[in-house]
């Protein structure tokens, strides 16, 4: 059982001064308010109302954070945190300003932040609001991670098409580096569970929890033959 399992609510933060004073891996997760972050995370999870979707989208204007421990650990070995999700306006100005503010404050300065996972609907990956988060945490050197939600409601050669597009623009991002930094990509369903989990592997890895560890000593097995075409082929 994956140690995300076992993820717990911790804390709110609406300032960047009020962020946990510790020195444990992050992995933070963004999205556009409709791209299915919360419900995303709460399959990740294996929980139900772990993270919360308000009932208006674009109203959560808090960071979130969940601690990721053992039951009784005296301590969290690390923190998934839930930023706020963007592109919608039924907020004031002055109140979306600071959201902005907020959010793009701590994905470039938390040096805790060990990755960024970051949801698009497969049916309109990389909106302008997309390519502004990707852009602001790149220069922070760490790993983006995008879940491609909603898979379910593509036909399979959707799916490819949306993976591939997706991939095409990460290596363009890639491309622009001086070093290199994993940019990396995946299809996700929620309601199929479908990708789960890979995804928890991604964040496992990033977090450096004992469930990477183990899998990373294991013998590696034999990859799988590409299609004929020479790419992935989706699950149905």
């Amino acid at each position: 059982m994956s140690l995300l399992h076992q993820a717990r609510f911790f804390n709110t933060v609406n300032h960047l001064r009020d962020l946990p004073a510790t020195a444990v891996p992050e992995v933070a997760f963004a999205g556009r308010s409709n791209a299915g972050k919360s419900t995303a995370i709460n399959v990740l999870c294996n929980q139900k109302r772990l993270a919360f979707s308000s009932r208006t989208p674009g109203r959560t204007q808090h960071i979130n954070y969940f601690s990721v421990a053992p039951v009784k650990a005296p301590e969290p070995l690390a923190f998934l945190v839930d930023l706020p999700g963007y592109g919608y306006a039924q907020v004031s100005g002055t109140a979306k300003f600071h959201w902005q503010g907020l959010l793009s404050d701590y994905v470039q300065t938390r040096t805790q932040l060990a990755g960024l996972v970051l949801m698009m609907d497969a049916r309109r990956p990389f909106t302008d609001l997309d390519c502004q988060m990707v852009e602001w945490f790149l220069p922070t050197g760490r790993p983006i991670h995008v879940l491609l939600t909603k898979a379910d409601k593509l036909t399979n050669s959707e799916n490819a098409l949306a993976l591939r597009e997706t991939r095409r623009m990460l290596a363009e991002y890639a491309a622009q580096l001086e070093q290199p930094v994993p940019l990396t990509a995946q299809l996700f369903s929620s309601l199929k569970r479908r990708g789960i989990e890979e995804a928890q592997r991604v964040v496992a890895g990033w977090l450096g929890l004992p469930e990477a560890q183990a899998a990373d000593a294991k013998p590696a097995t034999q990859p799988e033959a590409p299609d004929a075409a020479g790419g992935e082929q989706p699950a149905p």
